[in-house]
């Protein structure tokens, strides 16, 4: 890569805000959890990319 790309792109794996994460445990249904995991299987997903989407998706 050259200079002037180094340069312009550095700045952005930097960034200056940083992203804080909280763990949380959840207590699914047994049904709950195979229709998760079924899910997960389906569409090559993690359980956590999921609950983040629908998460996100919140009004």
């Amino acid at each position: 890569m050259n200079d002037t790309a180094v340069k312009r792109f550095s700045s952005l794996a930097t960034s200056t805000k940083k992203r804080t994460l909280k763990r949380i445990t959840i207590n699914l249904a047994s049904d709950e959890a195979q229709n998760l995991e079924k899910y997960c299987e389906q569409t090559g997903k993690t359980a956590t990319d999921v609950i983040e989407e629908l998460i996100r998706s919140l009004p």
